[in-house]
């Protein structure tokens, strides 16, 4: 069996503005004490799950400093980086539900923005393959990352990613059998 726990980093200014950030580097906001709450809550969960094998956080500094904030040394991985929403990172979420509508609720993995979603997808495999051999993993992430690996492992692809929610500092724990490998 397979434990992986999911944190979406903290939040940041673009977050708070319902911006989308992708590739870009943008550093966390300072935690307000509702956020510090929900970390020592966090915190509190993660005691009961470790020791971990390993903790990894994405090349963007985002999930790097959360997972300061959560007291880890973590491993960088640039397979958990976010995807890249090309023209539209720095733009609000509207303008890309505006754009492409139920194709990204209903069939996102077709669409093309400055990566597509079936190279996440294959990206995700791949974090997927890399890591099998570990059995107990904390992650840091992002949203969209996130999003698509629940679906891809309760669904076996990322079309449901988005009608998946999860908010930033959110703790996910998802436990699956080794063997279970995603193809």
């Amino acid at each position: 069996m397979q434990t992986i726990t999911l944190i979406r980093h903290l939040p940041t200014e673009w977050n708070k503005q319902d911006l989308l950030q992708g590739k870009r580097n943008i550093d966390i906001s300072y935690p307000n004490n509702k956020i510090q709450e929900e970390i020592q809550h966090n915190i509190k969960l993660l005691s009961k799950l470790s020791p971990f094998d390993l903790v990894l956080a994405s090349t963007l500094k985002r999930t790097q400093q959360t997972a300061k904030w959560y007291g880890y040394l973590f491993k960088i991985e640039e397979l958990l980086d976010e995807l890249d929403f090309g023209p539209f990172e720095g733009v609000s979420k509207r303008m890309l539900y505006k754009e492409y509508g139920n194709q990204w609720i209903c069939n996102p993995g077709e669409i093309i923005l400055g990566e597509s979603l079936n190279h996440l997808e294959q990206r995700i495999r791949m974090f997927i393959d890399k890591y099998k051999e570990y059995n107990n993993l904390l992650v840091f992430g992002h949203g969209a990352w996130i999003r698509a690996f629940v679906s891809l492992k309760q669904y076996g692809h990322i079309n449901e990613m988005n009608k998946i929610t999860v908010e930033n500092n959110k703790c996910m724990v998802i436990t699956t059998t080794i063997v279970d490998s995603v193809q």
